[in-house]
């Protein structure tokens, strides 16, 4: 049976707004009091999953989860109406619509039982995102638990910290084909937190019944954590077998790029430097929190937010490596400000 990858957006919930309740987040802490536009941002998200069904991909989606939060307020001795207002934002946010950090996926070329293993996130690090994680499951075992080809995982116990996809990478020279998954965890970020416990990584990767010599733990740079790269996914993103980063990703580059090329045939490492994007520029263009996707023509494409087109030394980089032949092929530009 052929296997496809699907790509996940979440839909913006009618709670959205700018609280900056995420520290080490700089854009969240940036917009901070902004006035927000849902339902903009709602149908900036469903343009731009149009227009990855329109390149041919396959699309899922999260639906936004019940807000506020009222079982979650109520564990709090409070409601709405008189709960403290840091409480009562924390129970309004909407930043389920994240949905890398809905769940780690494990495909079933990659596991022991030959099934595909999905643990939803405890995201326990944040209070509005710790909430998160009952309603996700419940979509995820609506739309995977009934079928023998997935196992669907409650959450990492609380202990260890888990935001999912964001901080995981997979490399195989097809999305079908035995791959090699890397997480990458944090230990220190100066005043932000490190929000991925390698504890957890590991814990899924045994759930996941993954291959230990297939199965690559890397550690994110605290220059990077520090920078405003909360998530991996910030500075880094893999797809087949290319994985794209900038040069201060990974505490230990060299060692992660060695096994990678040892593991995974045709393994291509194309690095944004500092010199030419610096990482602050990386971090508020979101050019690496962004898809690295594959076409069914084949091409290496990379759809990125118009920030990065606004950001004159991203936009520079991409159209040099564009115009050199670099190994992604094609840029696409989606509007999703909001």
């Amino acid at each position: 049976m052929a296997l496809v990858e699907i790509n996940f957006d979440g839909i913006v919930g009618p709670s959205h707004n700018y609280a900056g309740l995420s520290l080490g987040n700089l854009a969240s802490a940036r917009n901070a009091g902004h006035l927000s536009q849902p339902r903009k941002a709602a149908l900036e998200g469903l343009d731009k999953m149009r227009a990855n069904i329109g390149l041919g991909l396959t699309q899922g989606i999260f639906l936004p989860h019940p807000r506020p939060h009222r079982a979650w307020l109520d564990q709090l001795g409070t409601d709405i109406k008189s709960a403290d207002p840091a409480i009562a934002a924390n129970a309004m946010s909407a930043s389920a619509m994240w949905a890398a950090n809905a769940a780690t996926v494990s495909p079933a070329p990659d596991t022991a039982d030959g099934k595909c293993h999905l643990t939803v996130a405890n995201l326990r690090t944040m209070p509005h995102r710790s909430h998160e994680w009952p309603a996700t499951l419940q979509q995820l075992a609506t739309a995977f638990g009934k079928s023998g080809e997935f196992v669907v995982h409650a959450p990492i116990p609380p202990a260890f910290g888990d935001e999912g996809a964001a901080n995981h990478m997979r490399l195989a020279p097809a999305h079908g084909e035995p791959g090699i998954e890397v997480f990458v965890y944090g230990v220190s970020g100066g005043a932000f937190p490190a929000r991925q416990h390698i504890e957890a990584s590991k814990a899924i990767a045994r759930r996941h019944g993954l291959d230990s010599k297939r199965t690559l733990f890397a550690e994110q740079s605290e220059k990077a954590i520090a920078a405003g790269a909360f998530h991996n996914d910030v500075v880094a993103v893999a797809n087949e077998r290319v994985l794209f980063a900038h040069e201060h990703a990974f505490a230990e580059k060299a060692g992660l790029l060695a096994a990678c090329g040892l593991l995974v045939p045709g393994f291509e490492y194309v690095e944004v430097a500092e010199a030419d994007v610096p990482l602050a520029d990386a971090v508020s263009s979101y050019l690496f929190n962004a898809q690295l996707v594959t076409l069914p023509s084949g091409e290496m494409t990379l759809i990125v937010p118009a920030e990065a087109r606004e950001t004159p030394s991203v936009w520079g980089w991409i159209e040099r490596h564009i115009a050199g032949n670099g190994t992604i092929r094609r840029v696409e530009v989606v509007d999703v400000r909001q």
